[in-house]
């Protein structure tokens, strides 16, 4: 292993992570800062729900393709991402696996698992970002940082396929790359769209309490009256 290889695995990778640790933490401490509002309007709806009832079901609401009309209709896209958060969980897990762990590589069936999750989501990668081209309501609601996040996750994806197992045989150009690409994203997904999921708990949460408490969350799919012929 090169010098500067250890140094993108190690200190470059513990720089990058403290770095995004500190930047969440005040992040995180200005927005719990803001305390949310008392609910006006009084307690309505099924008796069967609360707040608490409510916001487990919006916490859960990501893990519920049926729960929403745009996942309910369109099953293929949240196929697709729920493979692109996998592809990101993974290649985050390598990110520790690699310098840390790297035994756990010389399982045949973990290789497999890992190649075939992070394979799969540089493939969605491609596709989200075709479609975002190529539908003219993608594009009229893409900003720069759209386009920039998502290629340079896609590569990341690329860089990351080629790093298991963490084989030099060829060079060290793509762990490098994988190990290079995700220092940067530690630093820079604070301050990008990618951020999203910090607020997500919260936003989640909030919404969940107040349609709790007004009697709409859960909510209940009641079959649709047949049409009398």
């Amino acid at each position: 292993m090169s010098g500067l290889l250890h140094f993108s695995e190690h200190s470059l990778q513990e720089f990058a992570l403290g770095f995004m640790a500190l930047v969440y933490i005040i992040r995180l401490v200005w927005l719990i800062h803001f305390k949310a509002g008392r609910d006006r309007q009084a307690q309505t709806g099924a008796a069967n729900t609360n707040p608490r009832k409510g916001f487990i079901y919006s916490w859960a609401n990501i893990a519920m393709p049926w729960a929403m009309e745009s996942t309910r209709t369109k099953f293929f896209l949240y196929v697709q991402f729920a493979i692109f958060h996998l592809g990101v969980t993974a290649a985050i897990g390598l990110s520790f696996v690699i310098p840390y762990a790297p035994g756990l590589l010389e399982s045949a069936a973990l290789v497999i698992i890992l190649k075939t999750i992070i394979g799969a989501a540089f493939i969605v990668g491609v596709m989200r970002f075709v479609r975002r081209l190529s539908n003219k309501y993608m594009r009229a609601i893409s900003s720069p940082d759209d386009y920039f996040s998502l290629t340079l996750l896609t590569a990341w994806f690329f860089f990351a396929y080629l790093s298991v197992p963490n084989s030099t045989e060829s060079g060290e150009w793509h762990l490098l790359g994988y190990f290079i690409l995700t220092a940067f994203f530690l630093v820079y997904v604070p301050f990008s769209k990618i951020s999203h999921y910090l607020y997500y708990p919260f936003t989640r949460y909030y919404l969940g309490k107040t349609m709790g408490h007004r009697g709409v969350y859960p909510m209940r799919h009641v079959p649709q009256p047949r049409e009398q012929r």
